[in-house]
C-alpha cells in the first residue's frame, strides 16, 4: 500500500514497517528498503545527545548549509531527542538515521518504547522542533516512537 505524503515523501508499508522514499527520484528497487548515507546507535542516555548534535552538524555542513541551518538542525535534533528519551525502553538504544541529499538533510530519531502514547503536538519541544524544520512528524513504527524532520537548505531558496 502506497500513500503520498503532502511534501512529496512515499510512504511504504512492507512487512509492517514504513519506509520513505522520494517519490519521483528514488529507483522502485529501493521503495521499502532505503538505507540512511549515515546510521548512529547510541545508548538512551541524554549524556550521549550532543554525540547526535555534533554528527548533525558535520552532515549539514557538508551539504553547505548555512550556518544558521546548522545551528536550526542543531537544536532540532536536540529537542527531537528530549521528546523520544523519556519515553525509550530503559537500557535500549536510540538509532539515528541520516538521509542526504543536495541541499537536504532528513534526520530520523527512534527508540523502542512500550507507551502508546505520541509526544503532545502542543507541546515547546514539538513546537520548538516544528519552527526549526522544513517538516516535521512524530508517529509509532511498531514498538518504536519515532520522531522524522527534514531541512532544506536556505542557499537554495
Amino acid at each position: 500500500m502506497t500513500a503520498v505524503h503532502p511534501t512529496g515523501w512515499a510512504a511504504v508499508t512492507a512487512s509492517g514497517a514504513t519506509a520513505y522514499a522520494v517519490s519521483n527520484w528514488w529507483p522502485a528497487r529501493y521503495v521499502g528498503r532505503m538505507r540512511p548515507d549515515v546510521e548512529l546507535r547510541i545508548p538512551v542516555d541524554s549524556a550521549y545527545v550532543s554525540v547526535l548534535r555534533a554528527t548533525t552538524v558535520s552532515l549539514a555542513a557538508r551539504l553547505d548549509f548555512t550556518l544558521d541551518d546548522i545551528e536550526d538542525l542543531r537544536m532540532a535534533v536536540g529537542e527531537a531527542s528530549a521528546m523520544v528519551l523519556p519515553s525509550a525502553t530503559p537500557g535500549s538504544d536510540l538509532t539515528c538515521a541520516f538521509h542526504m541529499e543536495s541541499g537536504k538533510l532528513t534526520v530520523t530519531l527512534s527508540v523502542p518504547s512500550a507507551s502508546a502514547e505520541l509526544p503532545e503536538e502542543e507541546g515547546f519541544a514539538w513546537q520548538v522542533l516544528s519552527a526549526l524544520t522544513t517538516h516535521a512528524e512524530v508517529r509509532r513504527d511498531g514498538g518504536n516512537l519515532v520522531v522524522a524532520m527534514t531541512m532544506h537548505s536556505t542557499v537554495d531558496a
